[in-house]
């Protein structure tokens, strides 16, 4: 079955300005590349738009106030913001038309979702979304409006039993978890840098639902230099049994890829190497578990030329069943330097990152001792669910 790309060719209008780090030129740079590689001109890739999602749609999903305050910001473009809902200096500034161009991003996603679950794809991609820390009633690092809860909550409303939601992004995907914290139609897991070193602070062994979606929030809180393989082996011993125990309908995942050993926000240790990896153990599961629906997002990273383009064009390959090129293509990376003054590197794939042997241990040790706290406070609670 075909894959798609969420797409059209107009400017990005989720901006914060030139000194936010969220730059929407990290995306335009992606979608350059998988064109460059060849990737949509597949007869089964399709490129599809966004689709319509309006205020009524944001009140299916954030709090009414909350919507009044983003929309009358939006407009004034007041840039002191109001600090009690999370808009303002710092993370999540205000710009005009940020409600216009939340609400894009929303579509897309919802575009994603309703292509892969009424059956016109088997797989899709929303490179622009995975705006996963939006609160119900706040907004909160760099995210309005919740893109992938809007899409899973379409997927839900819409037919779909049981959704599993998996975050690789560097930071907790806190505000996926808080829109379904008490719902047990939704697994969210989220594997991230331990709050204890990065914002937003959460995303603890302890999180695990409440109600009856007791072990329905798994979350891996990960030590500073974690390496692929010790991130692999930690998704590895949570991630495919908790899915045989969920029994999801769909897959819903966001792909940060702040992960990166050279990201300037987070203080992981993966590789663009990691990441083929990664992807093809998604890609399985979405056969294993879910029926091959496979609904994916963007995320963080803010390496804009040297690491989100290739990441996320890796990805996309694995979602469409082919492979990148060894080398990036020459015209593309012209392009890319013309673009923003910044080299990128010229091959694909780069290895794994190295740590001495003695913090390599200490490393691991964090990382199992994280794993195995996850299970022993949620994996009783999630077998009993099915």
């Amino acid at each position: 079955m075909p894959t798609a790309l969420i797409w059209n060719d107009e400017a990005i209008q989720y901006d914060f300005g030139p000194h936010h780090p969220l730059k929407p030129i990290r995306v335009e740079l992606t979608v350059d590349l998988i064109r460059a590689c060849g990737l949509t001109d597949h007869e089964d890739v399709l490129t599809l738009p966004g689709d319509p999602f309006v205020t009524d749609d944001v009140l299916a999903l954030h709090s009414p106030e909350y919507v009044d305050v983003v929309q009358r910001l939006s407009a004034s473009a007041d840039l002191a913001g109001d600090m009690r809902w999370g808009l303002g200096p710092g993370d999540t500034p205000v710009f005009k038309g940020m409600h216009e161009a939340s609400m894009d991003v929303c579509g897309a996603s919802v575009a994603a979702a309703r292509a892969v679950w009424e059956g016109r794809v088997e797989h899709a991609f929303n490179p622009a979304g995975g705006l996963h820390h939006a609160m119900p009633d706040r907004a909160a690092g760099f995210c309005v409006y919740d893109d992938p809860a809007a899409a899973i909550r379409w997927l839900l409303d819409h037919g779909a039993q049981r959704v599993a939601y998996i975050d690789v992004d560097t930071h907790h995907g806190d505000g996926v978890q808080a829109f379904f914290y008490d719902d047990p139609r939704v697994l969210t897991i989220s594997l991230h840098e331990s709050g204890r070193t990065l914002f937003p602070g959460t995303g603890f062994a302890d999180e695990i639902g409440v109600g009856d979606a007791l072990g329905t929030s798994l979350n891996v809180a990960l030590p500073i230099a974690t390496t692929g393989s010790i991130y692999l082996d930690a998704f590895d011993a949570v991630v495919p049994p908790a899915l045989d125990a969920f029994a999801p309908d769909v897959l819903v995942t966001q792909l940060g890829c702040d992960t990166h050993m050279t990201d300037p926000l987070a203080h992981l240790a993966l590789t663009t190497s990691d990441y083929e990896v990664l992807a093809r153990k998604l890609h399985g599961l979405a056969h294993e578990h879910a029926g091959g629906k496979w609904v994916a997002m963007g995320g963080g990273g803010y390496q804009i030329v040297s690491v989100v383009p290739r990441a996320w064009t890796i990805y996309f390959a694995e979602l469409t069943g082919q492979e990148v090129p060894f080398e990036l293509p020459l015209d593309y990376v012209r392009r890319a330097h013309d673009r923003t003054g910044q080299d990128t590197p010229t091959t694909f794939l780069e290895g794994a990152a190295r740590i001495s042997a003695e913090r390599e241990k200490l490393v691991r040790a964090g990382a199992e001792e994280a794993v195995e706290a996850l299970k022993r406070a949620a994996f009783g609670h999630l077998e009993r669910l099915t």
